[in-house]
């Protein structure tokens, strides 16, 4: 997920376990504790873009690197909390909740998570939630406040658990609403003829009610939306190449490569603008609700590796404005 809702959940999860005992400092010390993980972000210094995609979310979201650093975090929490009126259990505890947690919600999203660093390199995204959903957020962002601003109310840890509750019931909602588009794309191929081997479903941006399809074939992919409020009309796809012949000459390039063990094979390759482009499919596309033909949000220029930066964050957002959020909320709500 983005930084401010782990800042914030972290928060709420740190009122829960010690804020009796260390008071505002709970919420403190909770968001560091929840954005841990993403210490991450130091590699986009030094690595070039290709690498640094496969070093984020990488060893420091791994399962190991839980087991290494919560039992730190906890002997430093219990030398740093003295006198012991917080056990070092209640530490361990404590911090083993805001990593998972952390490990949790990053694996919901498209972008993959490496649990098995170093020994597999294998990445997990279960693609239920989209990395930024202000409708998961607002519960946690609105009580992190109020914990904030009331120091000594009665019921701070109430606040607490509802913020906890709101989000737990919200991630499970993100499953329903994906199991329900999973039975639609059945119904809907099935009804088309259109024969794939492999695909995903993952949510569009801020929202769990709209959904971006992929369905791969030999050659090429079918790329559809699906609302879980449309009606049984079946989904419309629009059919794209994977055009791999274009990569055929720069496939052993080191960055090339990266690429496609990131994308998991989910890609293609264009030209636009006379420079040779590789797209990942997982990102979605340029506001792809409104035109079934709009560029993807992930494309990295293959010609010119140095004009990579910014690679996620360039065309996710890329052409929103006014009239961008309309259609993607009239959508939302269903055909």
């Amino acid at each position: 997920m983005d930084t401010i809702t782990h800042i914030v959940l972290g928060a709420c999860i740190g009122e829960v376990f010690v804020g009796k005992k260390i008071g505002k400092r709970a919420l403190l010390l909770g968001a560091v504790a929840q954005s841990v993980p993403d210490i991450d972000f130091i590699n986009s210094i030094y690595l070039s873009p290709a690498d640094n995609l496969l070093a984020h979310r990488g060893f420091t979201h791994s399962l190991l690197f839980a087991a290494l650093v919560v039992p730190l975090l906890a002997w430093a929490a219990d030398r740093w909390r003295r006198p012991h009126d917080v056990s070092f259990a209640r530490w361990l505890w404590f911090f083993s909740v805001e990593v998972v947690v952390h490990l949790l919600l990053d694996t919901a999203n498209a972008y993959g998570v490496g649990l098995f660093e170093p020994f597999n390199h294998l990445r997990f995204s279960y693609n239920t939630l989209f990395v930024a959903d202000p409708f998961f957020s607002i519960v946690p962002g609105i009580v992190a406040i109020m914990l904030l601003i009331n120091r000594t109310h009665k019921k701070r840890t109430q606040w607490a658990i509802i913020s906890i509750f709101w989000c737990s019931c919200y991630f499970l909602l993100g499953i329903v609403n994906k199991m329900n588009i999973e039975l639609a794309i059945k119904k809907s191929t099935s009804g088309q003829n259109i024969v794939y081997y492999r695909h995903f479903t993952t949510p569009t941006p801020f929202n769990n009610l709209l959904w971006y399809i992929v369905l791969e074939n030999d050659t090429g992919y079918y790329i559809g939306y699906r609302s879980v409020l449309d009606n049984n009309k079946p989904i419309h796809f629009q059919y794209r190449n994977k055009n791999d012949a274009l990569l055929e000459n720069v496939k052993g390039r080191h960055d090339i490569k990266q690429l496609m063990v990131f994308s998991q094979d989910y890609y293609t390759a264009e030209i636009l603008h006379d420079t040779l482009v590789f797209n990942d499919l997982r990102f979605g596309q340029i506001t792809g609700w409104n035109d079934s033909n709009a560029r993807f949000a992930f494309y990295y220029y293959v010609n010119n590796p140095k004009d990579n930066d910014l690679l996620i964050q360039r065309g996710r957002f890329r052409n929103w404005n006014k009239q961008t959020i309309g259609t993607l909320w009239k959508r939302m709500m269903g055909n």
